[in-house]
């Protein structure tokens, strides 16, 4: 059973996966069909400050799909065993469906940029 958490705010990928509002985790059978849905609430601190990513690898989660995120993040998702995908947006059922066909491809873009107003349509590199 493959495990895949996506950052959501309001049914809608987030664009920064270390200030979502929430992940919805999907748990997906030999035949990529929807074993299970869950949702869970992520402690209020920075992502990639927090025990998220712990906390992520302990629940089984794999593959992360995102919007985008830092490359703090990244590295340290990488070295809990998480692969990361990032670049998706729209409906979180429609990222999995992306992922579930094919076509999403990771966008390899990291955020640079952290602050309160922080909106991540700039500060980005590709790694």
């Amino acid at each position: 059973m493959l495990k895949i958490a996506i950052p959501t705010r309001a049914g809608i990928v987030d664009g920064h996966f270390g200030h979502c509002e929430s992940f919805t985790i999907f748990s997906i059978d030999d035949n990529k069909s929807v074993a299970a849905q869950e949702s869970f609430t992520p402690p209020p601190a920075c992502g990639c400050k927090s025990n998220l990513i712990p906390t992520l690898s302990g629940m089984g989660v794999s593959l992360l799909i995102a919007g985008n995120m830092g490359e703090g993040a990244v590295v340290r998702l990488g070295q809990a065993g998480i692969t990361v995908i990032r670049g998706a947006s729209g409906p979180v059922q429609d990222a999995l469906e992306a992922w579930r066909n094919g076509t999403l491809a990771d966008t390899e873009l990291v955020c640079l940029e952290h602050g309160a107003d922080h909106e991540c349509s700039h500060g980005l590199k590709s790694l």
